[in-house]
């Protein structure tokens, strides 16, 4: 493997963009993630989609031209601390390249770019069903924030 690279994504690069996709099928195959990819209709819609929230980005990790692994974010707001934060929505590496270093490295990109922001803390959730997950945002410094065990509960709306 040559040496990884991260950058932010622009939306607007087809090359890009299709990293992005071709990132969130990677997990999205998984158990874990559906057990299928995402279907061809969503799939187009991400990055456009991606495009209209104020604060969305991207991380991308490279080897060489071919994406390996990304990071999907949207910034928010905390009210405990009256500042911005970034989530980390989705965090994928593709599966021959898992156990690298790339999650680690994206994570870190993420923190750095966030501060760079001005962001006071990054979030993320992750399934019981990922413990290989749960353990990288373990050793990067992720837990329950003091002390308080928190779970991410979603409703879909249709």
């Amino acid at each position: 493997m040559s040496t990884v690279t991260i950058s932010i994504a622009d939306f607007d690069n087809p090359t890009h963009a299709q990293a992005i996709v071709d990132c969130i099928n990677a997990y999205a195959t998984e158990h874990h993630g559906g057990g299928a990819k995402v279907a061809p209709e969503i799939a187009s819609q991400i990055v456009p989609g991606m495009k209209r929230i104020p604060g969305a980005f991207t991380l991308l990790a490279w080897d060489g031209d071919k994406p390996v692994g990304a990071a999907v974010c949207f910034m928010g707001f905390t009210t405990f601390a009256a500042k911005p934060l970034v989530n980390v929505h989705d965090l994928s590496v593709v599966h021959e390249y898992r156990g690298q270093g790339i999650g680690s490295k994206l994570i870190q990109a993420v923190e750095d770019h966030a501060r760079e922001l001005g962001c006071c803390k990054v979030t993320l959730e992750v399934r019981k069903e990922n413990p290989l997950a749960e353990k990288l945002y373990l050793r990067m410094g992720f837990g329950d924030p003091d002390g308080f065990e928190t779970r991410f509960l979603d409703k879909k709306l249709t």
